[in-house]
């Protein structure tokens, strides 16, 4: 199984927000999440890929200094593991085994918002 951490960001430029990040092919795969986690089934979540992270990156905390990228604190928000169910340039779907988030998750490339959409399944 792969890791995921989830980190609450609060950000000088984009404000408060969630970050995903999944492991996968060696780095976090990582996506912010304005509104947060959905974790109520059906609650639909924009979600904007970012760069990648390094995978040391998922245990940070700590703050980012003003004038770098991210500026800001950022704390675990959740975190533990993930199994793929299927994954797509389209579609990953996905079930999180963490402290606070389990279940059955899906992300969705959305061609008309030009984004990404979070649910739980």
């Amino acid at each position: 199984m792969n890791k995921f951490v989830i980190h609450e960001h609060q950000a000088l430029v984009a404000g408060w927000h969630h970050d995903l990040r999944l492991e996968r092919n060696g780095v976090f795969k990582s996506w912010a999440l304005p509104k947060g986690v959905p974790e109520e089934p059906g609650v639909r979540r924009l979600a904007a890929p970012v760069e990648n992270h390094d995978l040391s990156y998922g245990k940070f905390e700590g703050k980012i200094p003003r004038g770098q990228y991210g500026a800001g604190k950022v704390t675990i928000w959740d975190r533990g593991t993930y199994e793929t169910k299927s994954w797509t340039d389209t579609k990953i779907e996905v079930t999180f085994h963490g402290k606070k988030l389990h279940g059955e998750y899906v992300l969705r490339w959305m061609e008309k918002m030009n984004s990404w959409l979070l649910w739980k399944h």
